[in-house]
């Protein structure tokens, strides 16, 4: 290994122990990991700070913004309003109909969205024990019903992220959203499948009282806005997603439909302009152009490309591509279900399955796209963030936690890869 192989890895284990260890805000550590590549010399300012011009990043950053609003509008009351209703009706159908709601809901949100997932968990935790339907058996298949949307498409992020990736690598075809949506698909209808199974194996208990933040969560009547406020929300919703599934006809201007449609929210008054900058500039897009600099010095320094060549010989040429891929998913999604940093532990793997495949002749597009979404299909350990909430709220026993998640990761994992090979083929 060179220097600059050795500083380039130094500064990302330096970046990933921040983020491990929340010493610093979310999204603080790439900046600083940028600052650092410009003192050592590894990058110039330009270089290192590139994410923040990043095309993707540009894009996501506006459709944030969009997102806000939305969540400002009726449609989550209506949700919930469904789910109460659902749950008083009590059955195995109830059950289904509930899981299918939550996962609908996620289609507005996104997958992960933390906003969603908590009001989903509060909204359960303060549902009375109904032996027709004990919340014990609603909290973990709606908790992660919150990460698998129905109808996937809100998937920016993700396929920001995945675009990002492959052309750090210096791969520059370009890839269909839409396939990326079915993609996601595929593993949201395999959850739903697990969950619609695993009913009668969930345990039967009453859950913790709901606590006086979830109370208030559940009583407090949303805001309602103008109707005509809301439609014209909606619209810039659409039209910022149908940009984005188009981005291969439309070009470069598809980067930028999302910030117009959010210019379009903040004129309208849908979110006022601190409300705009915040998620505009929000953490995660922090991370997500902190990280491509990183990324951008550890490929530079010939460390990617290394790692890459020597996997590719130590597999040889016999190994199926789907083994390959379904690995590298689980190694990323167990760092990230250990770690607690589903964006760093994409952007350690994701390079490595990529210059894999380029040495086996292979295009890297299933790989990168199954990597970067399992980075956010771990869950199987009640460590960081929903997990650890589902099996608090839920009042769970490990073992009763693991009856659910363990085939439910693999099961996902699984079936994301099947699902990558076949609409991305090599």
């Amino acid at each position: 290994m060179t220097t600059e192989m050795i500083l380039a890895l130094g500064i990302l284990i330096l970046m990933i122990a921040l983020i491990m260890s929340d010493k610093l805000p979310f999204g603080a550590p790439p900046l600083l990991a940028c600052l650092l590549l410009v003192v050592t010399g590894l990058s110039t300012v330009q270089e290192a700070f590139a994410g923040f011009v990043n095309p993707s990043v540009i894009m996501i950053a506006g459709f944030m913004v969009v997102m806000a609003a939305l969540q400002k509008t009726s449609l989550i009351l209506k949700i919930q309003t469904s789910m109460v209703t659902l749950v008083n009706k009590g059955g195995y159908k109830s059950y289904a109909l509930l899981i299918i709601v939550a996962m609908l809901g996620a289609s507005l949100v996104g997958s992960g969205a933390t906003g969603y997932y908590v009001l989903i968990l509060s909204l359960v935790s303060t549902i009375p024990y109904s032996k027709k339907l004990p919340t014990s058996k609603l909290m973990m298949p709606l908790g992660f019903a919150t990460n698998h949307p129905l109808i996937p498409i809100n998937v920016a992020l993700h396929f920001g992220i995945t675009i990002t990736v492959l052309e750090t690598a210096g791969f520059t075809d370009k890839i269909s959203m839409a396939k990326f949506s079915l993609m996601n698909l595929v593993m949201s209808l395999a959850f739903l499948a697990w969950c619609l199974i695993s009913y009668r194996f969930l345990p039967d208990h009453p859950i913790a009282d709901a606590s006086e933040e979830s109370k208030a969560m559940h009583e407090t009547e949303a805001k309602m806005m103008p109707a005509w406020k809301e439609y014209s929300i909606i619209a810039a919703f659409a039209i910022s997603v149908v940009g984005m599934m188009f981005m291969n006809q439309i070009g470069n201007a598809a980067f930028v439909i999302p910030g117009l449609a959010a210019s379009f929210v903040l004129m309208i008054g849908g979110l006022d302009f601190k409300e705009v900058r915040d998620n505009m500039g929000a953490p995660v897009i922090l991370m997500m152009a902190g990280v491509i600099g990183v990324a951008d010095a550890l490929a530079n320094s010939g460390f990617t490309a290394m790692v890459g060549d020597s996997m590719a010989h130590a597999l040889g040429s016999n190994v199926n591509p789907f083994i390959i891929i379904l690995v590298f998913a689980l190694l990323t999604s167990t760092s990230a279900t250990f770690t607690g940093s589903n964006m760093g532990s994409v952007y350690i793997f994701a390079p490595i399955a990529i210059a894999a495949f380029i040495s086996m002749g292979l295009n890297p597009t299933a790989a990168a796209a199954a990597v970067v979404v399992s980075g956010w299909n771990g869950g199987y350990m009640p460590i960081d963030g929903m997990p650890a909430l589902i099996m608090g709220m839920g009042k769970y026993k490990l073992p009763d936690f693991w009856i659910f998640t363990v085939p439910m990761y693999f099961i996902r994992i699984i079936a994301l890869c099947i699902g990558a090979v076949i609409l991305f083929p090599m």
